[in-house]
């Protein structure tokens, strides 16, 4: 599959706005950022609150970056405090390790980007995000334990 698009990544937004709809979940913000952890789509619903755009955003970058959802982030970080200290120094606090981040991989496995959501509990908006990945056809990677 081609790197992930406009239409794909609105498309994306548009799910999980909806699949958190559907559970009546808190107002979410939703980003998609590419492979390279760019920017491609970001929603704000009415109501979220102020930081939420950041906080998805991030959520998705630490995915991007690191190459695991940001559930194993969320325990990476327990178990080595001091790495994501200097990996938020270096960049710039832009890493949440909490579920939330999910990975978009194609059929292959390779990484397409990430997609963030913040707004309800971690665990809703990461359930919110595999939902999404997965009613267009592509693989969600939450990062889940086994």
């Amino acid at each position: 599959m081609n790197p992930l698009t406009l239409h794909t990544a609105n498309s994306l937004v548009l799910a999980a706005l909806a699949a958190g709809r559907r559970i009546d979940a808190a107002p979410l913000t939703v980003a998609v950022l590419d492979a390279g952890g760019h920017l491609l789509a970001l929603q704000r619903e009415d109501g979220a609150s102020l930081l939420r755009p950041q906080l998805a955003t991030a959520k998705a970058w630490g995915a991007v970056a690191l190459g695991k959802g940001s559930r194993l982030l969320a325990l990476d970080a327990q178990q080595r405090p001091a790495f994501f200290a200097a990996l938020n120094g270096l960049g710039g606090g832009a890493v949440v390790p909490a579920p939330g981040g999910v990975l978009i991989r194609d059929q292959n496995g390779t990484v397409l980007g990430a997609l963030g959501i913040s707004g309800d509990s971690s665990d809703i908006d990461e359930q919110c995000a595999i939902s999404a990945i997965e009613s267009i056809g592509l693989l969600a990677d939450g990062g889940v334990v086994v």
